[in-house]
């Protein structure tokens, strides 16, 4: 849920032929314009990234049928502004010229550095990492195989508050991860973590300056595990399902705060709170019972307040935002968008 500079925040889901588009009226308002759609023909996959300028990417994975048979390529668009025409969608190619090789690489990938560069991450056929970069004046970089092997289809990539670009990919045998030493460095390879994430469970949260924590779910499902370099997983409890851990910082009394949202084992949102790096002293956990498909998603709106959205079993979107009151409290009505 991107926030925009004039304080709204935006709501994207994929569906057939491209993708809805939900604008919130008000600044910390309760109703929602939309939905608007936006024609992408072949799109099987989507990746919604803002960066610093509040600039929202687009990036998809696009099958098409030609003359010479299927493939699939990568297309990029943006919106500049909250509730403005999204551009041209620009293809960004594919790595492979072999279309059958081609049409086995996984879902891009996005970080978006201070600068305003886009950096696209894609898994290839082999199961490595490939990259692609906005380069400066906006012209795009060549394809770079940045190596790594085993990956699962899900990659996290971030970038830290003083521009450092971090991927973050489980494997068949523990994780991968790639850093930058210098802002606009290139991506090195670090050795190999030893430990089991399920795939598609992991994200990433600056806890600190250039510091991040990752959550993701014990490829066990026996919970949630926060991480830092230089540490151990730390168990965190909850109950989690097979989608995504989502976080966010915010504060809640007085103190800095992290909190947690995923589909829990019993379909339902769950939600956890903690102290920011303090995991260990506990994460409180509770089931909000609102039936929850797919991942959900957490933001702050333009007043401070925690808001979560989510997706029903019939398919419609249902948001909450924080109320006045102690710690972190949900309005009891879920707001249904048309």
């Amino acid at each position: 849920m991107p926030l925009g500079k004039d304080g709204r925040l935006t709501l994207y889901a994929r569906t057939d032929g491209g993708l809805l588009r939900w604008t919130q009226r008000n600044p910390g308002g309760e109703k929602w314009d939309g939905p608007d759609f936006v024609s992408v023909a072949g799109l099987t996959d989507l990746t919604v990234v803002q960066g610093a300028n509040t600039y929202v990417h687009f990036l998809g994975r696009r099958e098409r049928h030609g003359s010479d048979g299927p493939s699939v390529d990568f297309v990029h668009a943006i919106q500049y502004q909250t509730g403005r025409p999204v551009t041209e969608w620009r293809s960004l190619g594919n790595f492979y010229r072999d279309h059958a090789t081609g049409r086995k690489v996984g879902a891009p990938a996005g970080a978006v550095d201070p600068q305003g560069a886009l950096f696209v991450f894609v898994r290839n056929a082999g199961r490595g990492l490939q990259m692609r970069r906005e380069g400066k004046g906006g012209k795009w970089e060549a394809w770079q195989d940045l190596k790594g092997a085993g990956l699962a289809a899900e990659l996290v990539p971030t970038v830290t508050s003083s521009g450092l670009v971090e991927v973050f990919a489980p494997t068949d045998r523990g994780v991968q991860q790639w850093r930058q030493e210098e802002p606009d460095g290139s991506l090195q390879i670090a050795p190999p973590l030893q430990f089991s994430a399920l795939a598609g469970s992991a994200t990433a949260l600056e806890t600190a300056p250039d510091r991040l924590t990752y959550y993701w779910t014990d490829a066990d499902r026996t919970g949630v595990v926060s991480y830092r370099e230089g540490g151990g997983p730390v168990p965190v409890g909850g109950q989690p399902g097979d989608g995504a851990v989502v976080a966010l910082r915010t504060p809640l009394d007085g103190y800095d705060c992290t909190v947690l949202a995923q589909r829990g084992a019993g379909g339902t949102l769950l939600i956890g709170v903690c102290n920011t790096e303090g995991e260990q002293d506990g994460v409180w956990w509770s089931d909000t019972t609102e039936e929850c498909v797919g991942d959900p998603a957490l933001a702050l709106d333009g007043h401070g307040r925690v808001v979560v959205a989510l997706r029903r079993r019939d398919g419609a979107l249902s948001v909450a935002r924080q109320e006045e009151g102690p710690g972190l409290t949900l309005s009891s009505h879920w707001h249904r968008l048309p």
